[in-house]
């Protein structure tokens, strides 16, 4: 069956109050921009607490609810058949022929599940439920009635101007629309984690921009074209990423110089935060998001997570911070990140990585290593702010 519409239903979204439209009003927005590569012509409509996908031409279903399974905000995704109120007994007609279009052969059990928005209607919802269900009885040899866990459900609703009719439910990804939570820069690697943690962070409806640290020529430019890539994929669920390549080398090569080796990847961390956050505050976000999973390496033991946080001011989100590995492997492969995070291309703090990090660091110590930097790090860090490119993210095809 080709189905002309696509009723979009939310779920937190319900529970707000008198600004329930601004988020309803996202998330047509979202909807919009996640449609926008599927061949075909569409309308999104908002109306009575209800959000549609109409199809005007010809479409590719499978792909259109493959892109509407990437909107944040959507709970549900049902294909629909909205029928013109031309009364019941055409109603009764045009649901058998309905349910014998998609369930002719099966051996089934269904209940029916009536609503009226419009009070006036003829019949009240139970007797929309026992009339249709003793019609789908008798055109369905294989059809049995099972009111407590049905097989199918079928859905009638009655609204304003037509009746809605369904009896598929497509899970959507949940969350909020993107927009409707403020802005948040993302430190994101090669690795598998923060990609992660960028999508975790988007579903709940923050724009996510990202700060990418590039160590040319330790790092390959194929190192700096997997996290284009890598963001591109994030985007698909969250929208253009404006990500930020900072030219990390010389600062790098500074504390490699003059530190003990066996802080370098704590005082790098304080670094890139640093530096994450000036540029955070420059593009107007309100928070730094991390994929730090607590004991997952030596920079990411409690200890060494206090030592890193000091030199923030701004929140750090880590939404992976109490997930195992294979939790956070389970989420990249579920977003499509997971085969491009590992590729071996290695990034800056794999590359200067000492053989025995310091994993319990004293926050005072690092301190004093941090001075004997005193003499140059202002000035690399400025020349570093200067020379950044900013790429923007958005999905390929």
């Amino acid at each position: 069956m080709t189905f002309q519409a696509f009723l979009i239903k939310y779920a937190e979204i319900g529970i707000k109050g008198k600004n329930r439209y601004l988020f309803e009003n996202a998330l047509v927005r979202q909807i919009e921009y996640g449609i926008a590569q599927v061949e075909g012509s569409f309308c999104v409509t908002k109306a009575s607490g209800r959000i549609y996908v109409n199809c005007l031409s010809e479409y590719d279903e499978e792909e259109l609810v493959e892109a509407l399974k990437r909107v944040f905000g959507i709970v549900w995704i049902c294909p629909v058949m909205q029928i013109p109120d031309e009364g019941f007994d055409d109603l009764r007609r045009k649901v058998v022929a309905y349910m014998k279009e998609m369930y002719a052969d099966q051996d089934i059990t269904f209940k029916v599940e009536a609503r009226r928005s419009r009070k006036n209607y003829p019949l009240n919802s139970q007797e929309i439920n026992v009339e249709m269900g003793e019609a789908v009885l008798q055109a369905l040899s294989g059809a049995r009635v099972d009111v407590h866990k049905p097989q199918v459900v079928l859905r009638i609703e009655v609204r304003e101007q037509f009746v809605n009719v369904y009896s598929v439910q497509i899970p959507g990804p949940g969350g909020m629309p993107i927009g409707t939570n403020g802005r948040a820069t993302l430190l994101l690697s090669g690795g598998i984690d923060s990609p992660v943690a960028g999508y975790l962070i988007a579903k709940r409806g923050v724009i996510v921009d990202a700060v990418y640290f590039h160590a040319p020529p330790y790092t390959s430019e194929r190192a700096k074209q997997k996290v284009i890539d890598l963001a591109r994929l994030v985007s698909r669920y969250s929208g253009p990423v404006q990500l930020h390549i900072v030219n990390f080398t010389e600062i790098q090569l500074y504390i490699y110089e003059q530190c003990p080796h066996e802080q370098l990847t704590i005082l790098m961390r304080r670094y890139m935060m640093r530096i994450a956050e000036k540029i955070a505050r420059k593009n107007g976000s309100m928070a730094l998001i991390t994929g730090e999973s607590i004991g997952q390496v030596a920079s990411q033991t409690v200890q060494s997570l206090c030592a890193t946080n000091e030199v923030c001011t701004m929140p750090v989100f880590r939404p992976v911070i109490g997930f195992d590995k294979q939790e956070i492997v389970d989420v990249a492969e579920k977003i499509g990140t997971y085969e491009t995070s590992v590729l071996p291309y290695e990034d800056c703090c794999t590359i200067f990585v000492a053989k025995h990090p310091v994993t319990k660091p004293n926050v005072h110590i690092i301190r004093k290593s941090e001075e004997r930097l005193a003499e140059k790090i202002d000035g690399l860090v400025e020349e570093a702010m200067r020379s950044i490119e900013t790429v923007v993210c958005r999905p390929v095809g």
